[in-house]
């Protein structure tokens, strides 16, 4: 049985986890706190970064590295599963999620809610909570693009890429910091990737001083 290291907002988190209930494959789960830079976290990924995945006793870290190894390691529900030319679309946009849909709108929004809340550290920065949602407009509007070309993200078959917008997004959706009104493409392909099986943990976690809103759960929001 594999080892998670994780924090249950953590999106690189959340997506490692869809990954290995779609490959069906049995792990355990262990809390850690990223920003809290333990030495234990240093030892498994120098990094200090979320998640670790153990596998025989051996830390793989790394979103990329992990989704990678996973795909390699089971062939089970491929999340590549279009031609050269289609999986080199998927990986841009594996590579545009976890990279700039992230470092534009979830880490910021993480980092002043959910970061400031465990550190005891200073408030939440209104001008950096602004710049995240509109930073999350643009993209969501680059998702709605995409969708009104195509049946899933990156061609006709759901792949790596929906799976990491969604985990993204459900993160944030937890948080409460989206709105649906103007997306509704969006919102119509996010509530078909969480009524999968992969998605009912992510939809059942609770952390400490954050109460998701009342759609969170719900699979016909």
């Amino acid at each position: 049985m594999y080892t998670l290291y994780h924090f249950p907002l953590c999106p690189f988190s959340r997506l490692v986890r869809v990954m290995l209930v779609e490959k069906q494959v049995s792990f355990k789960l262990t809390i850690e706190k990223a920003w809290e830079r333990s030495e234990f976290l240093a030892s498994l990924n120098p990094a200090l970064e979320l998640p670790v995945l153990i596998v025989e006793g051996n830390p793989i870290s790394s979103i990329y590295a992990i989704c990678e190894y996973l795909e390699a390691a089971y062939a089970l529900n491929s999340f590549f599963p279009g031609s050269n030319l289609v999986n080199a679309e998927i990986r841009r946009l594996f590579y545009w999620f976890n990279s700039k849909f992230y470092n534009e709108v979830t880490k910021y929004l993480f980092d002043e809610k959910v970061v400031s809340h465990y550190s005891g550290g200073q408030s939440p920065r209104s001008n950096f909570i602004r710049a995240a949602k509109t930073n999350l407009n643009y993209h969501l509007d680059y998702i709605e693009f995409l969708l009104r070309k195509r049946k899933w993200l990156a061609g006709d078959n759901i792949s790596l890429a929906d799976l990491s917008a969604a985990t993204q997004i459900s993160t944030l959706d937890y948080l409460g910091d989206l709105s649906w009104d103007k997306h509704e493409l969006t919102k119509e392909w996010y509530a078909v990737l969480k009524s999968r099986p992969s998605f009912r943990a992510l939809l059942s976690d609770r952390i400490m001083g954050f109460t998701p809103p009342v759609h969170y759960q719900n699979l016909d929001f």
